[in-house]
């Protein structure tokens, strides 16, 4: 568990490579049809409302026709009178319809990005801690702001007009050809567009592709530069990251002005195909006219007709874009999906969580690493080698050594963050990294110098390791970790912390952090340098809170301060990713071997001074 004290999912580490998979176009397609039959009845009423709405559309051209046709043959006033008001009732009739099938298209989007939003944010949570580590955080923020936004926007405006445009364009084309047949063939002018509908899909999405991915890289790039400011202030980097930042900018231009540059062609191209038709019955009807074959009511139909399917081809040009664009997005959406060590998630459908299977259950405390061998990644050189390691229950074991000897590494096989690329780690006989994140979180929990303060008050951050902890028990959990601040709070548990409320140093979130740590009472706590950011007399009193706390738990320390693996009861010395000694304090101390080492060193004595530590004291540094 990090310093949020929120139990890291137990599941095995992603496949090399940082960046989150992007679903194939099969795949996208299939997610789609599934959202839809999950609202079907919603689907099919805006494909009947779309439909009739089209249909009254066709009576106006029609109606048109037949006027002249009365007028020309000498009809009366009457007939033309009673034309005109059923061509009016029609177009009415084709508002409402038109007005209630966009309604109901917004509704049927809302409803279904909403059931986007929260497979995406299932999908999220479920995501393992080391594939978010290292994607970073600014593809996965993209996809949940920017790419989400895009296929509500599609979901809730361009679908419904398509859909309308889509059917109308069908009906007129139709509605032609049962006018004349011959002037019908005239329609087909507008297959003079599709060579550049076909270039422009073949190259839109993956350009779609491209810009989101550009625009995951610049954000990554902006938040990193943001949360590192005053380092890289200090170290003089802010031309460097000046340079990485107009170079991101300029591949994300690149991108779009490759989309545009799409655009630009298919529009145009279109817009003049599109005019054809009209052309073609004008010229068409003008010489079937002069032969009698056909009537001039006729021609004025077909030609109002065609000239009315520049309206539908603009709607779907316009859209097009759009759909495009938002096709790749849900795409990347969709792909969060296909991260090792996550499962697909259907359409929400409430139904009670199983019960863990006897076999996905430990039998008791015991910790085992067994020939554990660990890569950060394939092709690279293993950073555990061969470790083999018990820890019993209510034992206080620290890990230590020097730096990139692969005690962290370890601390995250331990809690399942990762899996060992060989070998096991097991707790009570079962596999850590194939245990359910619910039952992992009673088992063993991770804290490490990481911490974060979430938005709410100081019980909700407390709550998010027990949520139905009682207010007493939230300041026990305080006290015990020497939080004295908390009670000084002007609204005690209620008082709203993070931004527009009140803000906590790192050693107050740290604490706050470890509470959860105490709520969440788990048997084995693993403790990577997490009082790290307290001040020594602050840390020490922490660590003895904490001891008591945790009286009758196992307590795994991965510590560089060794007044914890003088407290231990045994202390594992790593060296160069392997289990170089394992003892009692005195034991490796009276070896002479590299904790010795360790030890005297941290002391500033030399191998053949005195290495005891004043009796009792179990203090740090003199």
């Amino acid at each position: 568990m990090t310093p949020t004290a929120t139990a890291s999912p137990a599941q095995a580490a992603p496949a090399d490579g940082a960046a989150l998979p992007v679903a194939t176009p099969a795949a996208t397609r299939r997610a789609a049809l599934r959202l839809i039959r999950v609202d079907g009845r919603a689907f099919a009423l805006i494909l009947v409302l779309n439909a009739l709405a089209a249909g009254a559309g066709l009576a106006g051209p029609w109606l048109l026709g037949r006027i002249v046709d009365t007028v020309r043959g000498g009809g009366g006033v009457r007939t033309v009178d009673r034309l005109a008001l059923i061509l009016l009732v029609c177009a009415l009739g084709q508002l409402l319809l038109t007005r209630y099938a966009r309604y109901a298209g917004h509704r049927f989007g809302e409803r279904t990005v909403a059931r986007v939003r929260e497979r995406f944010t299932d999908r999220t949570l479920a995501l393992p801690a080391a594939t978010v580590e290292r994607s970073g955080s600014g593809d996965l923020t993209t996809r949940g702001t920017a790419d989400i936004a895009s296929v509500a926007w599609t979901l809730r405006d361009a679908v419904p007009e398509v859909f309308l445009a889509s059917v109308q364009l069908l009906f007129l084309l139709g509605a032609v050809a049962f006018v004349s047949p011959l002037l019908g063939l005239c329609g087909l002018g507008l297959l003079g567009g599709l060579p550049a509908v076909r270039w422009y899909l073949r190259r839109a999405h993956p350009a779609y592709l491209a810009e989101g991915a550009a625009t995951s890289a610049l954000a990554e790039l902006l938040a990193a530069t943001a949360a590192g400011a005053r380092t890289v202030e200090a170290l003089g980097l802010q031309e460097r990251r000046r340079t990485a930042g107009e170079a991101a900018i300029a591949r994300c231009r690149s991108t779009r002005t490759r989309t545009l540059f799409l655009r630009s062609v298919l529009l145009p191209t279109v817009d003049v195909a599109s005019l054809l038709p009209v052309v073609a019955v004008l010229l068409v009807g003008g010489v079937l006219l002069g032969r009698g074959a056909v009537s001039l009511g006729a021609v004025v139909s077909a030609t109002l007709y065609l000239r009315q399917l520049s309206a539908p081809v603009e709607t779907i040009l316009f859209r097009l874009e759009q759909l495009q664009s938002s096709g790749a997005a849900f795409a990347r959406v969709e792909g969060l999906g296909r991260t090792p060590g996550t499962t697909p998630a259907a359409p929400r459908v409430p139904r009670p969580s199983p019960e863990p299977g006897p076999s996905t259950v430990p039998a008791d405390d015991r910790i085992d690493v067994t020939a554990v061998h660990y890569a950060y990644g394939h092709g690279h050189d293993d950073v555990l080698r061969g470790v083999d390691l018990t820890v019993r229950p209510g034992e206080r074991l620290a890990v230590v050594g020097p730096s990139g000897a692969g005690k962290s590494t370890l601390g995250r096989l331990l809690v399942g963050i990762d899996a060992p690329r060989s070998g096991s780690v097991t707790v009570g006989g079962a596999p850590v990294a194939a245990l359910d994140p619910e039952v992992l979180r009673r088992q063993i929990v991770l804290v490490t110098q990481e911490h974060h303060v979430f938005l709410g008050t100081v019980r909700d951050n407390l709550r998010l390791a027990a949520p139905g902890a009682g207010d007493a028990a939230l300041h026990a959990a305080l006290a015990a970790v020497g939080a004295d601040w908390a009670g000084e709070l002007p609204d005690g548990l209620d008082t709203a912390l993070g931004a527009g409320g009140r803000r906590l140093d790192g050693a107050q979130s740290q604490q706050l952090a470890l509470a959860r740590v105490v709520l969440a009472d788990p048997h084995t706590v693993i403790l990577d340098e997490a009082t790290a950011l307290l001040d020594p007399r602050t840390a020490r009193h922490t660590e003895r809170a904490l001891a008591a706390v945790l009286r009758g738990r196992t307590v795994i320390a991965i510590a560089h301060r060794l007044h914890t693996a003088h407290d231990a009861d045994r202390v594992a010395v790593m060296e160069g990713g392997r289990l170089a000694e394992l003892g009692s304090h005195e034991e490796l101390v009276a070896s002479g071997g590299a904790y010795a080492a360790l030890w005297h060193s941290w002391h500033g004595r030399g191998p053949s001074a005195p290495s005891a530590p004043e009796a009792g004291s179990g203090s740090g540094r003199p």
